[in-house]
């Protein structure tokens, strides 16, 4: 058995598992600005299964497109199950999940679901090598009426950058409620993927979750078990990897997936990259380019 990975931008990813094909996010077709990902949601015309790991429109746009394209199984919270509801995804191609399921995938490949948090969007974030503090102790219903705000202002940008994005938003499968994130861990006889489309996690789910390869995203304020982390980005995620203990780590979300002017088509990843060499030396973390692919274990 041969598994390889590409990497189609923000937490999107295609697994190969021995002829298995599964789509870790589907967010494929881009914005005007953003970086080529080497492939369209029309070009695709094979896959098994498809992972959402929260109904965001940068995760779950194209979710539809796959599943109507291919026959694909989606497997999803509640909340994403209801928005490709709406957008004709069959019962019989939804699975959905809120955290504790396994689904068998074939005879040797199957997925464990993890609840999950998603970063603190409604907080402020920074870039790697910036720490940022406080924010803690504030109630959800703060924190939704702070992410509304952030929202209208966004709406209120009429820019013809910003305009096409919100366009490609509203015209394709998206909610703004996360309704609940979650994490897949991906046993296979070679070994066990971890799948992480946002940067939260819950500590005592993370310590005793068998990871050989962690998928791991790298971009906003880290959430740990329902508070902002008070630290950087890679603070957040030399931490999580202190609890899962992987041989080998992927970053992702950190690519311009917006299409925003004058923004590098890939963030920075050198913090990340020296703190995780500081803490945890053992630990390979992989490269890879935008709509590039590696194989992870042959």
């Amino acid at each position: 058995m041969s598994i390889t990975i590409d990497w189609l931008g923000c937490a999107t990813f295609r697994l190969a598992i021995d002829g298995l094909v599964v789509y870790l996010d589907t967010y494929i077709d881009r914005p005007p600005g953003a970086p080529d990902v080497g492939v369209t949601l029309d070009q695709i015309n094979g896959a098994d299964y498809a992972l959402i790991g929260h109904s965001h429109w940068d995760h779950i746009a194209g979710a539809d497109v796959v599943a109507r394209n291919t026959g694909a199984t989606v497997i999803c919270s509640n909340e994403s199950a209801h928005v490709l509801r709406r957008r004709g995804v069959p019962e019989k191609q939804l699975w959905t999940a809120q955290g504790g399921e396994r689904y068998q995938l074939n005879e040797t490949v199957s997925v464990r679901i993890l609840p999950s948090l998603h970063s603190c969007i409604w907080s402020r974030a920074a870039a790697p090598g910036t720490v940022v503090t406080g924010d803690l102790g504030i109630p959800e219903n703060e924190r939704a009426a702070r992410l509304a705000e952030n929202r209208a202002k966004r709406h209120a940008d009429s820019s013809e950058g910003t305009t096409e994005l919100q366009a490609l938003i509203d015209g394709g499968a998206h909610s703004d409620n996360i309704g609940g994130a979650l994490d897949y861990l991906i046993e296979t006889p070679h070994g066990n993927i971890l799948f992480q489309d946002s940067m939260g996690y819950f500590t005592g789910l993370y310590a005793h979750a068998p990871v050989d390869v962690a998928l791991l995203a790298a971009a906003g304020r880290g959430h740990i078990d329902g508070e902002p982390i008070q630290g950087s980005v890679e603070n957040f995620i030399a931490g999580e990897c202190e609890l899962l203990r992987p041989s080998r780590v992927l970053l992702s979300h950190h690519d311009n997936f917006t299409g925003a002017a004058d923004v590098p088509d890939l963030t920075d990843m050198t913090p990340v990259h020296d703190e995780l060499a500081r803490r945890h030396p053992n630990i390979d973390v992989l490269s890879i380019d935008l709509g590039g692919s590696l194989t992870l274990f042959d």
